[in-house]
């Protein structure tokens, strides 16, 4: 099984590197701006099933580079999880035109480009994309200071999930967003700083990879809330 992760150097995204490539039958394509810590977890566990691809997912030309990668690899794009993420704590009224964009490049415009990038590659069978949202932009959920720019992107990526889970269904591709709780993430640490979340990147991960390998059996353009918590 061939499966993309993006934002794969850190937090969650390495953590779901971790748990997809225990299965020796998958292939994980990882992708982040830095491939630091992916090079050295392909050393020490000595594995063929992590390939480390370094990419910035906001700039067209990267992701060209990454349809090349999985193309010249002549295998179908089964799972592609989108889990970069970015975000801005900062008062609605001091966040700049700069901070609005970089938070809705990384969060909106690039998975909604990376998809018809690899679109012609996802498996004809069945494929998922997995989008990972927020409770921040779960609808009905608490709303907190400073998160404007990041909460709404996230909305903005669970109103593409349904969209898109409704165009692709033809193709055989089923679209969902886990819209994900607290979770001990430096990530996390910038948006409540002081704060210790319940869960680990690494539980959260284990849940995540499970639901990406099955969760299209049972869903398709649902956002789902992952959340035993929301700070």
């Amino acid at each position: 099984m061939l499966i993309l992760i993006t934002g794969a150097s850190k937090g969650i995204g390495f953590e779901l590197v971790n748990q997809f490539s225990k299965d020796p039958a998958n292939l994980v394509i990882a992708v982040s701006r830095n491939t630091n810590a992916l090079n050295k977890l392909v050393k020490d566990k000595n594995t063929h099933s992590v390939l480390p691809l370094k990419a910035d997912i906001t700039k067209a030309a990267q992701q060209k580079k990454i349809y090349q990668t999985i193309k010249s690899l002549n295998l179908p794009l089964d799972i592609l999880v989108n889990n970069a993420g970015e975000i801005v704590n900062k008062p609605f009224e001091k966040i700049t035109e700069k901070d609005l964009r970089s938070v809705y490049n990384t969060n909106v415009f690039a998975p909604f480009t990376l998809i018809q990038t690899l679109l012609p590659l996802l498996n004809k069978k069945h494929s998922h994309i997995v989008n990972i949202g927020s409770m921040g932009g779960f609808q009905g959920s608490s709303r907190f200071p400073g998160l404007s720019a990041y909460s709404s992107s996230k909305s903005a990526l669970s109103g593409l999930t349904e969209c898109l889970a409704e165009e692709l269904k033809p193709k055989n591709i089923s679209v969902n967003c886990l819209a994900l709780g607290a979770v001990q993430t430096e990530m996390l640490s910038r948006a409540f700083p002081g704060y210790k979340a319940p869960l680990k990147a690494v539980q959260m991960a284990e849940f995540i990879c499970n639901f990406a390998l099955t969760g299209q059996n049972y869903f398709n353009g649902k956002i789902i809330p992952v959340s035993s918590t929301t700070p």
